[in-house]
């Protein structure tokens, strides 16, 4: 009930910025439709590039539009709050309440991902299928999306922790968030979907934890992975969510031990 408590705080707090929101959900919407006609015609030249047709590609690009503030691709968020704290020391308080500190700031994530997913991840979609002939899923398929989408949140959050706590050692881990913005961007499939890289390249890149952000979500929705393939989809999610949060722990850890909070 805590972690609930604590998650839906969360939500509330990201629902007082409806200017943001909705300047948002404009601008996904007017690259959703840049991007749509960018695709379109890649894939007049290449119906079948990537196993993707020509709806499948449209459909991409809208989903892709729309996960990218419910995952975090861009950064920001619970972990942006956590580094803050690091700087000023009011971590020390966070570290002394008798809750798990991980549990705590992905409640706040989770939160916050969810507010995004009823705004900014519903509003571009349905403007996407206003606009283009997109291809939709079975409620099956709909339903295993959305659980594909909170172990993309888990999994971002988990990076994005991991840069967060770095904060520790670093002074200023804002370098490091660009690195992590900039691959996210190519790794994630937000570009280029990631079914279009070439070769042992494509084993690479989808056996990375930002193929957890959008490729796997998106190939659920449209029908490409079924049966064992969501399964596996899930449990590639699960994996990367379960290592990056035990990396978090541990470095958590070495953190309690041997930094002193800078400000306290």
């Amino acid at each position: 009930m805590l972690y609930a408590a604590v998650a839906v705080r969360a939500f509330r707090r990201y629902s007082t910025y409806t200017t943001a929101t909705l300047a948002g959900i404009f601008t996904n919407s007017v690259f959703g439709v840049i991007i749509c006609f960018s695709y379109r015609a890649v894939w007049t030249q290449s119906p079948h590039a990537g196993g993707y047709d020509v709806r499948d590609a449209l459909t991409y690009a809208w989903l892709a539009q729309a996960l990218i503030m419910v995952v975090g691709i861009w950064g920001g968020g619970a972990t942006d709050d956590v580094a803050d704290r690091i700087r000023t020391g009011d971590v020390a308080i966070d570290l002394y309440r008798p809750v798990s500190f991980l549990g705590w700031w992905l409640a706040t994530d989770l939160g916050r991902a969810a507010y995004h997913l009823a705004t900014r991840g519903v509003a571009p979609t349905v403007i996407g299928y206003l606009l283009f002939d997109l291809r939709s899923p079975s409620p099956l398929g709909a339903a295993l999306f959305l659980v594909s989408v909170l172990l993309a949140v888990v999994v971002s959050f988990g990076l994005r922790m991991l840069v967060a706590t770095a904060t520790f050692w670093l002074l200023d881990a804002g370098g490091l968030r660009e690195v992590l913005v900039m691959l996210g961007l190519v790794l994630s499939g937000l570009s280029v979907p990631l079914v279009l890289f070439p070769g042992w390249l494509h084993t690479l890149v989808m056996a990375l934890p930002w193929a957890a952000f959008v490729q796997v979500p998106v190939d659920i929705w449209l029908g490409h992975r079924t049966g064992a393939g969501v399964a596996a989809g899930l449990g590639f999610q699960l994996g990367w969510g379960v290592v990056l949060l035990l990396c978090c722990a541990l470095l958590l850890r070495l953190a309690e031990r041997r930094v002193v909070v800078q400000g306290g």
